[in-house]
């Protein structure tokens, strides 16, 4: 799930760099379309990681949280600080919304995710991170329980379909467009992935039936919700805006809902073969993130080095080029970075542990 995500996510932001040259409405069209592919992406994040945490965390109660958030602290809060200051201090001229101006902008663009076009993203993820003992209680809820699963479901769908219904009214070409655009990166706009997320590990038997079964409809469902999306997306005519496929819309969801669900298909059919490709996706997993964090650095870089040109000439293929190249230095620097802080980290201990024999 991690893979997929981070894997489409990077198209997503290939695509915008692209179509913020505006190329011709031919090659609009395609972008358009792509787009729509791929914007799955953060939901099936939010999905995989708390299905993932669940999976490891699940026992744990408020007195486990000290050394659970010393965990993600290394592992998910401070690759977002190095990359945050990255972009406010190398790039600054991509930042959302307005650009710092004082220590305090400087500060309040650092936090609320508005340093780098992706980074709303993690403003949003990082309170799953932080509020994890509540759906430990919800795991601890349902466990072995199929009707409070059941309830769980029902519940967080009407509660997520009251939400979206608020969003659309309200924030969504609605009186307050530009003053509540902080709402799309609150946990509670992603919330019905989450929860979903952790009923599926606390009943992975129950889930791993259904989805086999069901993946005939899945991909009968795919096709119509992903017309259904790009129907809705150029109504809103040309030139084609980006800001008009949100993940706020019922289409968008069901259409994330039905990804997670092939998704997940695909990933037990591997691992009930035991394909050899399951290393392949378990080491991908393991930098996906910090991969993530990194690719509009790189693309930047790839851009300005020569892809604004080649968009001139050629939309679709400088596309294809900057994704590919996005993809293998952002994976690339994750490990490699991954690797020489490790041998930092081990110089240092020798160091202190033979000064302490000294």
């Amino acid at each position: 799930m991690k893979v997929f995500a981070c894997t489409a996510v990077m198209m997503q932001t290939v695509l915008s760099l692209v179509l913020s040259t505006n190329p011709s409405f031919n090659y609009q069209t395609p972008i358009g379309i792509i787009y729509n592919l791929v914007k799955f992406t953060a939901p099936a994040f939010i999905f995989g990681i708390l299905y993932t945490t669940t999976r490891t965390t699940n026992q744990n109660t408020w007195g486990n949280y000290g050394g659970y958030m010393r965990k993600q602290w290394s592992a998910l809060f401070v690759p977002t600080i190095w990359w945050t200051l990255a972009y406010l201090l190398i790039f600054p001229n991509i930042q959302q919304v307005k650009p710092f101006n004082s220590i305090g902008t400087f500060c309040w663009n650092f936090i609320n995710g508005n340093a780098a076009p992706h980074l709303w993203y993690n403003t949003m993820m990082l309170q799953f991170i932080i509020l994890m003992p509540f759906f430990w209680a919800l795991a601890h809820w349902v466990k072995d329980s199929t009707k409070r699963g059941l309830l769980a479901i029902i519940i967080t769908v009407i509660f997520f379909a009251a939400w979206i219904y608020f969003y659309d009214m309200q924030v969504f070409h609605g009186p307050h467009e530009q003053s509540w655009y902080l709402l799309d990166r609150i946990f509670i706009s992603f919330v019905i992935y989450g929860i979903f997320g952790v009923l599926a590990w606390m009943f992975r038997d129950k889930f791993e039936t259904l989805i086999k079964k069901a993946v005939p409809f899945l991909i009968v469902i795919f096709l119509a919700v992903y017309y259904w999306t790009n129907r809705e997306l150029f109504n809103f005519g040309y030139p084609v805006k980006l800001a008009n496929a949100p993940y706020y819309k019922p289409s968008m969801a069901l259409y994330a809902l039905t990804v997670i669900g092939l998704v997940a298909a695909l990933a037990i059919h591997h691992i009930n073969t035991n394909s050899k490709v399951l290393p392949i996706f378990h080491f991908l997993a393991t930098y996906a993130y910090r991969a993530y964090l990194s690719n509009v650095f790189w693309l930047q870089i790839i851009w300005h080095l020569g892809g604004i040109n080649l968009s001139k000439i050629n939309p679709l293929l400088n596309i294809i080029i900057c994704y590919i190249l996005t993809w293998g230095l952002s994976f690339t620097s994750a490990y490699g970075f991954h690797i020489a802080w490790s041998k930092i980290k081990s110089s240092i201990n020798k160091t202190n542990s033979e000064k302490s024999l000294e």
